[in-house]
């Protein structure tokens, strides 16, 4: 796992993760450094040691102070137990949805987290955090933070992509691939976006719009800085009027459902035996 600066102070923890027939969807995590250290979502878990190794060559355990969960999927707490136990002054912040969900596996003590819902605001030393839900997202506790003093906007799974190869500035992709790997994934995060009020959409877009991002770091695309944010707002503005996405799959349904049918049928027309194993009839 190979870091890289995308901002003052700020660096990318990198992965992929490929995906059949489509491409590979980029995962990053991101550390933000200052007066109080700041790790957005944690990783994959088949990435642990790579990620451990690659985070505590960022910033000394003892010095790291909140982690950020923009929300409870795997791809973005692979590396949240050992990421605790190795940073005894660290706080976990997210969305109570999440930190419930979290409970099933992780064991996080109550003093240790801090939750946090769309609309706050919470000041770590030399920076400003607030929180937002951004446009598209796949679990209730999604959240979107944005840095007030660089103007750098982490929004979780929405605005991400997927590429043949990963790269680390959307300038180094091919511009056709990005946007038709945008549309996809953002209807596969969120296909609930063919059922919504697309005026509504719209308006959470220009919420996130409306801070001026100087630059946007999903978790699953690469950075996006200047007036080409402009250009994933308004793309992502389209994703309610486009139809809805699925991956292809191997059954044939109503195959499936015909054969179960049958295989129904059979067992009720089917005359009774005795049980040597136990008292009573029982279907052929």
């Amino acid at each position: 796992m190979e870091t890289y600066a995308v901002g003052p102070a700020l660096h990318a923890l990198p992965s992929q993760l490929p995906l059949p027939d489509l491409g590979l969807q980029p995962v990053n995590a991101y550390l933000l450094r200052g007066e109080q250290p700041m790790l957005v979502d944690t990783g994959m878990p088949v990435d642990r040691d790579a990620f451990e190794e690659a985070l505590w060559s960022l910033v000394d355990p003892a010095d790291l102070r909140w982690i950020a969960l923009t929300h409870d999927d795997r791809d973005h707490t692979g590396s949240l137990a050992r990421v605790l136990a190795r940073a005894p002054g660290a706080k976990v912040v997210t969305n109570g949805i999440s930190l419930t969900r979290l409970s099933e596996e992780f064991d996080i003590p109550r003093e240790r987290a801090v939750t946090v819902n769309p609309g706050g605001r919470m000041s770590i030393g030399d920076r400003t955090i607030s929180f937002h839900r951004p446009p598209t997202y796949d679990s209730p506790g999604t959240l979107a933070l944005f840095d007030h003093e660089a103007g750098t906007l982490f929004s979780s799974d929405s605005f991400g992509t997927v590429l043949p190869d990963v790269v680390r500035h959307f300038g180094d992709a091919d511009e056709k691939e990005f946007f038709e790997g945008f549309d996809v994934l953002n209807r596969a995060i969120a296909p609930w976006t063919a059922l919504v009020d697309a005026q509504k959409f719209q308006r959470t877009v220009r919420t996130m719009s409306s801070l001026s991002p100087a630059r946007l770091l999903s978790a699953h695309g690469p950075t996006v800085e200047g007036r080409t944010v402009t250009s994933l707002m308004e793309a992502m503005a389209r994703i309610p009027f486009l139809p809805t996405w699925l991956p292809g799959a191997d059954t044939d349904l109503e195959a499936a459902l015909d054969a179960h049918g049958a295989r129904a049928a059979a067992l009720r027309s089917a005359p009774l035996r005795s049980d040597p194993s136990g008292p009573g009839p029982s279907p052929r």
